[in-house]
Order: C-alpha cells, then structure tokens, then sequence
C-alpha cells in the first residue's frame, strides 16, 4: 500500500472508532432521546403545513411541453417527469421518471461534547412523508434550493459543507438515488467536523449517532437522507472470515455489471406505452407500480411558504429486506446485484428482496421475486429488525417500505446462492459503500442499522 493509501486507512480507521464510539453512547449531552418523537410532533403541529392532492391544472409554474409532454418547470429549474425506455435481453418496459441532474447537498455537522462525536439533525417538513416531519441532515438541499432558484431564503448551515477543510470532512462520497422512479440521480453525502461554536437554530438537535441508532428502531422517524449519510460513514471493521474475499466479491459484482446488458434512453412521457394521463394522474392502464400526481403545500415553514409541484406516488407500501446467516461465526447479508433503468451503471448492490409484493401477485410462483416468501413469511423470532420507513418526501408521496433483517437458513437462503446473489458481510457492504454507485439507497437504510441489529442492540 503506498503511503497516501496507508494514510487515508489510517485516518477512516480513526474516524470509524469516533463513530462507534458514538454509536455506543446512548444519550446525548444536550437531548434525551425519548424527547425527540415529541419534538418532531411539535413542529409537525406548530408548522401547520397542509398538502393538498390538485389537479395537474393547478400547478403553478409547471406544464406539460405541447412536443414531449414532459412534465416541466417554466424556470427550466428543478426537476423534469420525462419518459423512460429500458431494454434488457430479458424483458422491456417504459415509465415516468424523474430526471433532475443537478447534485443537492445532504450534509450531517458533527461536533465533539465531552469527548463524544454528536451530529446536528434537523427537523424537516417534507410534503410527501406520510407524517410530514421527520429527522433530517443539518442541510438537505438541491442545487436549484441552495442557489435560491425559488426566490426563497438561503439554507442554514450551507457553507459549513460548501467548501470544508479536508481534515474537517469525515465522510464525502456521490450516491445514487431510487433508480426506479430517479434517472441517474446522484446526491453529495457528507458529515463534517467543526470545533468553533456553532448557532443551534430553531429546528435542530444535537444528538449521539447511538441515539439516533434507537430512533431507527421507530417508524418514519429518520428520514431517507439522514440514512444514506450515515450509511456511507465508516466503521470498524470486526470480521475475522468472509466467504469471499474482497477482490473475490469486487470480481463478482464486475461480472454482474458486465453480463446485464441495458439498454435506457429518455423519451417524451406523452409516448410511453401502457401509462394514460388524466386531469389528476399520470398512471398505469392496470394501476400497478406508481403514478404521477400534482400536490399544493401550504404553511410549510421551509425557505418558501408555499408551492405546488408534481410527485411520485406508488400504489402501495413495499418490502425491503436482508436475510442473514453466520458462517464461521461471522454475520453475512444476501444482496442482490438489482437491475435498475434509472442507474448509472447496470447494477447496484440491493437488499434480498426489494419490491411491492401487490405488484407480483397476479405472476406464476416462478415469476415472484425470489425471496420473497422467506422475508412475507419469517417468523417472528426470526426477525432481527422490522421497521417502516419513508422515502424521499421531497420528490415521493407516502412512499412506505416495510424494512426487515431477518435470520435464515440453508433451506431457504442457501450457501451457494442464485446468479445475481451473493453473501456479504456488514464490513464489506460498508466498505464498498463509501464509494460510489456500489450499494443502492435501500441496501444504505439498512446497513446504517446492519451492525446494531445482527448484534441485537440499538433498540429503544
């Protein structure tokens, strides 16, 4: 290893016993954690914000391109509902989605307090969170939001993350958004350190990474982005034996890019086959999958007071799951190597199962996610973590996934997996995970929980 190489281990080595030792800290210096579900209902009651399902004719700003139909902004900012066109050797399909190429910010300050690393959070309004307000990044911005394209006040905390001291950044890596509803979204995820005092404004916390391990034990608590930020910090390493070795797994997935060939292109959304666009939707013929609707916010208490925007809904709550084995007395995970039209590349490491179950229902057995069953079915001692949590709220509407962890064996999880499957451990999923376009944004909600829930701690 030469010697920068040996210094940046050397440094991510630190940094992950700071954050384990974080994350063994149950309470903060400044905010018990048992306040912090009561804190967030206090904004949500204070804000007063009302979402309100309009018709695509009462969007402001935004229209439908007479050439394309392209759902779009008229500043030409934002976002954009195009088509999508993906083809595989195996299958061929076309969708809504959105494309908004511009690179936000989702940004976590840290601070020492007596010795112990503690993170800013914030308590965030997003429209389309079933609960409205939830445990968020200190900032959580697109570009569009942070240069004001909306005419709105500037974002808090911006310029700790716009250009920090390289010793200050603990963590900064580009991920990739949902790549089913996302085409080729990526977002900076980054923590950074500061030591001068910093202004707690209304709406933010200071909080152990250990207790927010515990609110992940919650339903719709921490929301998307704080998950894949900490997802991507690092963490002690623990394991002695994996079933692959590292350039073994890296050899793997290389293989599993290579051999998907896919095939997407954008289109005009008024083209795609098997969606209708109505006055209020934009949907399936068959009312699988999702649809693109139009909301009006109000009294949000964000930069703007109000707007209104178009917003992804799916059709129902989805399952997202890891099984999980021990061999030689070390944990392992079953990921999935996930074709997605919206990736970058062709793959990215997924959960075991990642779907809505309704969606398959009418499909043969043989034609069902595989998997699926172990995870619908799992009994109850066999769950080592079970939690609903939203997605994206600023771009999805009451998008809910089911989030398991659950114990298997060979009979339904077997050593010698499918292709396209393969065991992993938690340090390797981490390890891969703090570079880009590896581990998809549902695999990062559950390895920020990965490590507390196969050792069965972190529970409230």
């Amino acid at each position: 290893m030469s010697a920068p190489a040996q210094l940046v281990a050397r440094t991510r080595a630190g940094v992950a016993e700071r954050l384990a030792l974080s994350a063994a800290t149950p309470e903060g210096a400044h905010t018990a954690t048992s306040e912090v579900p009561g804190w967030l209902d206090l904004h949500r009651r204070s804000g007063g914000t009302v979402v309100r399902r309009i018709p695509f004719a009462g969007l402001d700003s935004w229209s439908f391109a007479p050439d394309t139909g392209n759902l779009r902004h008229s500043s030409g900012r934002f976002f954009t509902v195009e088509g999508l066109h993906v083809v595989t050797p195996q299958t061929e399909w076309q969708q809504p989605i959105i494309v908004q190429s511009e690179i936000g910010i989702l940004g976590i300050l840290a601070k020492e307090f007596d010795g112990i690393l503690h993170f800013l959070m914030q308590a965030k309004m997003e429209p389309g969170n079933p609960n409205l307000v939830q445990l968020s990044p200190t900032v959580q911005a697109t570009r569009s939001n942070y240069t004001q394209a909306h005419g709105g006040s500037g974002v808090k905390y911006l310029e700790h993350f716009l250009a920090p001291r390289r010793e200050q950044v603990l963590t900064d890596v580009l991920q990739s958004e949902h790549g089913a509803w996302f085409f080729r979204k990526r977002n900076r995820n980054m923590i950074v350190e500061v030591d001068g005092d910093v202004p707690v404004h209304d709406g933010f916390r200071w909080l152990t990474l250990g207790q927010i391990l515990r609110l992940l034990r919650l339903d719709n608590v921490v929301n998307m982005d704080a998950r894949t930020v900490l997802a991507s910090a690092p963490a002690v390493a623990a394991e002695t034996k994996a079933l692959s070795s590292d350039s073994d797994l890296l050899a793997w997935f290389t293989g599993e890019r290579a051999r998907h060939d896919v095939r997407a292109r954008l289109m005009p959304l008024r083209d795609i086959a098997g969606w209708h666009t109505d006055e209020h939707a934009v949907s399936r013929a068959d009312g699988r999958f999702f649809r693109v609707a139009a909301v009006s916010v109000e009294g949000a208490g964000r930069e703007v007071a109000g707007w209104t925007q178009p917003i992804i809904e799916p059709v129902e709550r989805g399952v997202v799951g890891f099984a999980c084995r021990v061999f030689d007395g070390v944990p392992h995970v079953l990921a999935h190597a996930r074709v997605e039209g919206g990736f970058l590349d062709t793959v990215e490491l997924a959960p075991t199962v990642q779907c809505v179950p309704s969606n398959y229902a009418p499909l043969p057995a043989e034609d069902r996610p595989p998997f699926l069953d172990a995870m619908l079915n799992a009994s109850p001692d066999r769950v080592r973590y079970a939690t609903v949590h939203s997605e994206e709220g600023g771009r999805f509407l009451n998008a809910e996934s089911r989030y398991l962890i659950v114990e298997t064996d060979e009979a339904t999880t077997p050593t010698q997996p499918p292709p396209g499957y393969h065991w992993v451990t938690p340090g390797q999923l981490n390890w891969l995970a703090a570079h880009s376009r590896y581990v998809n944004v549902q695999a990062r909600t559950l390895l920020a929980v990965l490590d507390a829930a196969l050792r069965g701690s972190g529970a409230p």
